[in-house]
């Protein structure tokens, strides 16, 4: 790495995860402004709140509480999704393979497999899709039970996550949910940043697991102040108290990393304001630091080879393989509750 990107990112990293989030006078210009302006909102936030950010051209972060322990709710479905892919790569199963319906598995708080039948037959791929797109809870569930969820804990720790832990199976309607699924803004960073690098499993997992993030259909909490065109790769999570939603915004010329968690939430109209301030002062503020970054000399962000002859670089060069020819998902439509009802474990 340039010797001079190594000093401003060694200066800047001093603020990630700190609890007072203030911005340091070692601080590149447009970054320390974001983070002032992170704190700011963060001291009127309507509950507990934790946020992290990295910009993926330099590796340079900030954050409010990144390293806070949080309830994940439906989040906790990367670490799922991750083990997936982890075993796919072993060889253990593959992308075919029909995982039935048990009754353990059925969450009645949210998704289309709550009501099916007890047998009912999904493809591992199916399940994949409908657990992130879709946040079925039941299909999280069967593919929980699929790979193991000692073996999804394990290779959470194996990959330095600290604070992420999946202690149960979802179930929406207990209140030990708040407890059984956790994880921390900064663990979140950690995994999609080694996503979008292709490091994360392998190339190929990597480029699967962005082409699913890339089809989430809850986007009612980061994209909101986001142009349209910005294409973003993404998880939501939600419990009657808690709001969180992470992602990859492939913002033209400054991708970015980005975790907002919030909970204990009175309302969580409250909540849905906070992240679509927070989601703003981040792009904002990462188009002021690409004018910095080019003056500096530091070179932008490579998106994969793969992705960059794309007009859409998100899209893996296989995403056919999760939709059917006519480009709607081979799945039943799901069931999609007004925007302000309770979902327990929902998106």
């Amino acid at each position: 790495m340039h010797v001079r990107l190594v000093s401003l990112v060694l200066a800047f990293a001093c603020a990630f995860g700190s609890s007072a989030g203030a911005a340091r006078a070692d601080m590149v210009p447009p970054l320390a402004t974001m983070q002032l302006q992170l704190s700011a909102a963060t001291m009127h936030a309507p509950g507990r709140v934790g946020i992290a950010i990295e910009d993926l051209a330099t590796g340079m972060s900030s954050g409010v509480n990144a390293g806070a322990n949080l309830p994940a709710a439906s989040t906790i479905k990367i670490p799922v999704m991750v083990e997936v892919f982890r075993q796919l790569a072993h060889g253990d199963l593959d992308l075919n393979t029909m995982v039935h319906l048990e009754r353990r598995d059925r969450d009645w708080g949210w998704g289309e497999l709550a009501d099916a039948s007890n047998g009912t037959a999904r493809s591992v791929k199916q399940l994949l899709w409908l657990m992130i797109t879709r946040s079925d809870n039941t299909a999280t569930n069967m593919l929980i039970r699929l790979v193991g969820r000692t073996h999804i804990n394990a290779t959470m720790a194996e990959l330095g996550l600290r604070q992420t832990h999946l202690g149960d199976d979802i179930r929406s309607q207990s209140e030990a949910i708040r407890y059984a699924l956790r994880t921390s803004p900064s663990d979140m960073v950690h995994l999609l940043d080694r996503i979008a690098r292709n490091r994360l499993v392998d190339e190929w997992s990597s480029r699967e697991m962005l082409a699913i993030l890339t089809g989430q259909t809850h986007n009612g909490l980061l994209p909101v102040p986001i142009p349209k065109d910005v294409k973003i790769a993404h998880k939501t999570g939600s419990l009657h108290d808690t709001l969180n939603d992470v992602g990859i915004v492939y913002e033209d010329g400054e991708p970015y990393v980005i975790a907002v968690m919030t909970t204990q939430l009175p309302d969580l109209g409250l909540g849905r304001a906070f992240i679509h301030k927070v989601s703003r002062i981040a792009y904002e503020g990462f188009a002021r630091f690409q004018a910095w970054r080019e003056n500096a000399g530091i070179a932008a962000f490579a998106l994969p080879a793969v992705a960059e002859a794309d007009a859409l670089p998100l899209v893996a060069p296989d995403e056919s393989m999760w939709k059917t020819p006519a480009g709607a998902v081979a799945i039943p439509a799901t069931r999609v509750p007004p925007v302000d009802a309770p979902a327990p474990d929902a998106p």
